[in-house]
């Protein structure tokens, strides 16, 4: 465990220390993040400045599955408007999060040699969440795509402010 980060009504959550080349990979670990935005989504961006700016050029896809209460809807699909083709933009990392007392997201995000001045830097994440009456899992992959060491990442909500919620970065050899 590097550090621990817990939203209260905050706009972003930044990690500008401890991204570096000690460890070869790093994890997020996200617990119960509720925005205060209803049907919102979760999302992130890297930084090669240390938090300066987060607009590293990214590639990466999204998929997601989900299923309802009442078992009469389920689906396995791509999604289209989650993914990113060269952009500079937040990714998705849970979509439409729901601000109900009984909803959150939870998620593990991966990334991979950010301190690489070789290559690109390779993420995946898993989430699940509760939106209305629907158990979701939100999949993403992609990269960097930068020779430059990422050292920050930001979270945010793509609407309003990141109501609670825990996050954790661990750094893994």
């Amino acid at each position: 465990l590097i550090s621990t980060q817990t939203a209260s009504s905050s706009s972003t959550i930044s990690f500008t220390s401890g991204i570096d080349d000690t460890y070869d990979s790093y994890v997020f670990k996200f617990y119960d993040i509720h925005p205060a935005t209803d049907d919102t989504s979760f999302e992130f961006n890297g930084s090669s400045d240390g938090g300066s700016n987060y607009n590293v050029t990214k590639t990466t896809t999204f998929f997601n599955a989900y299923h309802n209460e009442a078992g009469n809807s389920t689906n396995l699909g791509y999604g289209t408007g989650g993914d990113l083709a060269q952009s500079t933009s937040f990714q998705r990392i849970i979509a439409g999060v729901g601000n109900g007392n009984d909803e959150s997201g939870v998620a593990t995000l991966h990334l991979f040699s950010p301190s690489s001045t070789t290559f690109v830097k390779h993420f995946i994440s898993v989430s699940q969440r509760l939106s209305q009456t629907y158990s979701v899992n939100d999949y993403v992959a992609g990269y960097f795509n930068t020779q430059s060491v990422v050292n920050a990442i930001q979270f945010k909500f793509a609407s309003g402010n990141i109501d609670s919620g825990v996050i954790k970065l661990y750094g893994v050899s």
